[in-house]
């Protein structure tokens, strides 16, 4: 399984109390990751991924084992420990302002 954290508004709209765990088939990547919690969670399209392209929203970043992921390719293998559940695939809300 593994384990996605999301920002508070996120959890809210999804209606989810705290980490969300998904069965991921094959490959565990950026993209398979965000795909099951899509589908899963259909309230959230749109809100991490633009609709028409796929791309990451620019206020949107992702994170794994203390590291920055926002910018990898969507289909790089993620860390064996968020593979395997062992540390949560984390997404946060950047935050930006003078």
């Amino acid at each position: 399984m593994i384990r996605v954290a999301l920002p508070a508004h996120l959890r809210t709209l999804a209606c989810l109390p705290g980490e969300v765990e998904l069965d991921i088939k094959g490959p565990v990547t950026q993209r398979s990751v965000l795909d099951a919690l899509e589908a899963c969670y259909p309230m959230l399209r749109g809100t991490l991924r633009d609709y028409s392209t796929g791309q990451r929203r620019p206020f949107v970043r992702f994170f794994a084992c203390e590291q920055d992921l926002s910018h990898d390719s969507p289909d790089a293998p993620l860390p064996l420990t968020v593979a395997t559940g062992a540390e949560p695939f984390l997404v946060v809300g950047a935050i930006a302002g003078g």
